[in-house]
This record gives C-alpha cells, sequence and structure tokens, in this order.
C-alpha cells in the first residue's frame, strides 16, 4: 500500500469534511440573525440556541482548518527499525484472537476508514497511536479498555 495514497485519501476525506461544516456554519449563522429569529419575549430563545449553534459550528470548521494544515505537513517515510514506527506509519495489528487490522498512523485530528474500510486513520494522541510510537515489528502492546486490558501484536510496519 502506497502511503502516499493513503495521505492524499485522508486530505481529500478532511477537504470534504471542512466544506460541509463550513456550510453548516454558514446555514446556523444565517439563522441566527435572520429577523424571525429575534426575541419577542424574556423567554424567547430560538435566537440564543441558533447562536450557540452558530458558535459551535464555528469551531467546528476552524478544528478542521487546523487539522488539514497539519496532515498537509505530513511527509510519510520508508520504516527506520532504528527510529521505530512514528507519524506516517502503515501498521499491521494483531490481536489476541486472531483479528488484524491496518492502521495508519498521523497526527491528531483525522480519524475514518481508508480503502474501502480496511485501513484505520489513528492520530498519535489517541490512546492506541500513544502506545505504537517507538514500537517495532514483534513487540507487543496492551491497551486498557475498561477493566480489562487487550493486547496487540506488532506484525508489520511499512
Amino acid at each position: 500500500m502506497d502511503k502516499n495514497l493513503l495521505l492524499q485519501d485522508v486530505l481529500s476525506h478532511l477537504q470534504t469534511d471542512l466544506e460541509q461544516a463550513s456550510l453548516a456554519a454558514l446555514s446556523a449563522h444565517e439563522a441566527a440573525t435572520h429577523e424571525e429569529n429575534v426575541a419577542e419575549n424574556k423567554y424567547d430563545t430560538l435566537g440564543l440556541e441558533a447562536a450557540y449553534l452558530a458558535s459551535g459550528q464555528a469551531r467546528r470548521v476552524e478544528e478542521l482548518r487546523q487539522t488539514l494544515i497539519t496532515w498537509r505537513q505530513l511527509r510519510p517515510r520508508p520504516f527506520d527499525i532504528e527510529q521505530g514506527i512514528e507519524l506516517g506509519a502503515l501498521v499491521q495489528l494483531a490481536a489476541e484472537d486472531g483479528h488484524e487490522q491496518w492502521l495508519f498512523l498521523g497526527p491528531p485530528g483525522a480519524s475514518m476508514k481508508l480503502a474501502d474500510q480496511t485501513i484505520q486513520v489513528l492520530g498519535n494522541t489517541a490512546p492506541l497511536g500513544k502506545l505504537l510510537l517507538g514500537k517495532r515489528p514483534g513487540d507487543e502492546i496492551s491497551l486498557p479498555v475498561g477493566s480489562r486490558q487487550q493486547v496487540f501484536e506488532v506484525l508489520a510496519v511499512t
């Protein structure tokens, strides 16, 4: 699997999310400032609610912009056994039950599935992402899930 193509796929998904969030923010702003939403009495909160929604949508747009900027700066490199897993790595994990999965490790802010739902994009600040940093094929990691530990083995890294 080509990590640069995966990166382009992530960027495309993030750009689409940003466009959708921008439209939602614009719509929420229009609703908040529309003359029909002016409060008629102290119990009329429609305008206030629309303003809260517009504010939240605007924050979401800014978060997506920052995520997109961060992901655009990512330059996936070939795996270096001395460095271990780092940002831009494509990692194959096996769970205790034998279930295998591929993870594309990057900066925070993008969590999605790629390539027909076979590759999970994971940020380095997620609990599993933190545990993967610096690991090598053959290493095991233990992730607390509720009251038990889920153990994974790193099978391959590219």
